[in-house]
C-alpha cells in the first residue's frame, strides 16, 4: 500500500473556515473538535495496527484477547464481551471466529447455562497477548508526541464526554 503524501494545508482548519463563513463561529468550533477527534482516532488506530501487525493482530482483536486475559476465568459469553467492548454481537461473533481460526480462543459450553457459549482464551492466546502488550507498552501505545500531562488531560476530557453519555455508571 502506497503511503499518502501530507496535504499542503490542514483540511480540518479549512473545513472550519468554510463552516464559520456559512454558519458562524459556534457550529464551526464543535465541528472542528469532533472532526479532530475522529481523525486522531484514525491515526492512532493505524499506528496501533502497524505495531500489532508483526503479531498477526489488529487492535480490535488485541482488545478482545485482553478482555479475556483480564476476566476472572479467561472466558466470557459473546454477549458480555460485546457489551464490554461496545460492539454489536454480530461483530463480536465474527471477531471470535477469526481468533478461533488462529487458535487464540476456543468456544466452550457454559457450565450453568447450556444455551450460552463462552469464548475462552487459549494458552497461545495468552502468550500472544503478552508479547503484543510488551510491544504496545514499549511504544507508549503510539501516543507520541503527547506528553504524560497531555495524555492525562485527553483522558479526563473524554471521560467527561463518556460519563455524560451514560457510557458507565458515575
Amino acid at each position: 500500500m502506497a503511503e499518502s503524501q501530507p496535504l499542503p494545508f490542514d483540511p480540518i482548519a479549512e473545513a472550519r473556515r468554510h463552516w464559520r463563513e456559512r454558519w458562524g463561529d459556534e457550529p464551526a468550533r464543535p465541528m472542528a473538535a469532533v472532526t479532530s477527534i475522529m481523525r486522531a482516532q484514525q491515526i492512532l488506530l493505524a499506528r496501533l495496527n502497524e505495531l500489532l501487525r508483526p503479531h498477526g493482530l489488529t487492535f480490535p482483536r488485541y482488545e478482545t484477547l485482553m478482555l479475556l486475559v483480564f476476566s476472572r476465568r479467561g472466558a466470557l459469553p459473546v454477549g458480555k464481551m460485546g457489551e464490554r467492548l461496545q460492539v454489536h454481537r454480530t461483530s463480536m461473533t465474527h471477531m471470535a471466529d477469526r481468533l478461533e481460526e488462529a487458535g487464540l480462543v476456543t468456544r466452550v459450553s457454559h457450565e450453568q447455562d447450556r444455551r450460552s457459549t463462552l469464548i475462552a482464551i487459549t494458552p497461545a492466546g495468552r502468550e500472544l497477548a503478552e508479547r503484543a502488550t510488551e510491544t504496545l507498552n514499549a511504544a507508549g501505545f503510539a501516543m507520541e508526541p503527547l506528553s504524560a500531562d497531555q495524555q492525562e488531560a485527553i483522558t479526563e476530557l473524554l471521560t467527561s464526554v463518556r460519563r455524560d453519555e451514560g457510557d458507565f455508571a458515575a
